[in-house]
């Protein structure tokens, strides 16, 4: 039931997989969050977001290795639409923790 789209660029690729179930659709990220591969994520996540039935939509980000503030600003845009995000590993937890403090931080900045 999964969809795979790969892109490659001299040594720098990124891998998004799709994984339907009956409860959720999963985007597993995995390579390198980099531009131009940013806009292939948005647009992937984007896409994901019609026709999936009400299910929960997870962003599985276990994989990525590399993530620059294109991709930044990719994920803090899902978070602020309110997709929820797997992680493990140091890396990628600590970039989404500090991604959802800043979007705290703005939100409590406009309400000041």
């Amino acid at each position: 039931m999964g969809l795979a789209r790969m892109r490659v660029r001299a040594k720098t690729m990124l891998k998004i997989s799709i994984i339907d179930s009956k409860t959720q659709r999963r985007l597993v990220v995995e390579g390198k969050l980099i531009a131009p591969w940013t806009a292939e994520l948005q647009s992937a996540w984007l896409k994901a977001t019609t026709d999936f039935d009400d299910r929960e939509l997870v962003i599985d980000v276990k994989g990525l290795t590399a993530i620059t503030e294109d991709g930044e600003n990719v994920l803090m845009e899902m978070m602020k639409a309110g997709v929820r995000f797997r992680s493990s590993g140091v890396f990628t937890k600590q970039v989404l923790k500090r991604l959802a403090r800043s979007i705290r931080r703005n939100v409590q900045e406009e309400k000041t």
